[in-house]
């Protein structure tokens, strides 16, 4: 299926609780797998303004992650340390390995970049640096708690 990139609609919600959502100010996807009809994995065409972030910094239980930098420059941050990404730059993230990551814009430029990811059921993500939790929804989905399992 072609798709044509101007009738995908651009989203800048996000599903985090009210103390995180600022994390992610500044961000916005469009939803390309879902644009092409796609069950098994998403395609997200992610912008992030300067100063802006990806997500918290997470890892998930059961489903891989992808990211292919496009233009701009971003600091990729995980557990090592951070990584300076530009044009061309890659990196992935297996299912079940504990380690947090997310990308900052610290330039004074926008960045785009391709996120790729499974959409296997049952996912948990975990939060290092917060007390939060996604956890999944016998539905589909997931919700939040603290990590003593208080809801958000």
């Amino acid at each position: 299926m072609v798709i044509d990139l101007s009738t995908v609609p651009v989203s800048q919600g996000t599903g985090y609780p009210p103390p995180f959502r600022d994390a992610v100010a500044g961000r916005s996807r469009q939803r390309l797998g879902n644009a092409a009809g796609l069950t098994n994995f998403g395609v997200n065409l992610t912008t992030l303004a300067p100063g802006a972030q990806s997500a918290l910094r997470h890892w998930h239980s059961h489903q891989d992650e992808f990211i292919y930098l496009i233009s701009g420059e971003l600091v990729l941050v995980t557990d090592e340390g951070e990584t300076l990404l530009t044009p061309g730059m890659m990196a992935g993230f297996a299912a079940g390995v504990a380690n947090g990551h997310h990308l900052i814009n610290r330039s004074g430029a926008i960045a785009t970049y391709l996120e790729i990811g499974d959409r296997t059921p049952g996912d948990r993500a975990e939060y290092p640096d917060d007390d939060l939790l996604a956890l999944p929804k016998t539905e589909g989905g997931h919700y939040f708690t603290h990590r003593n399992g208080q809801t958000y």
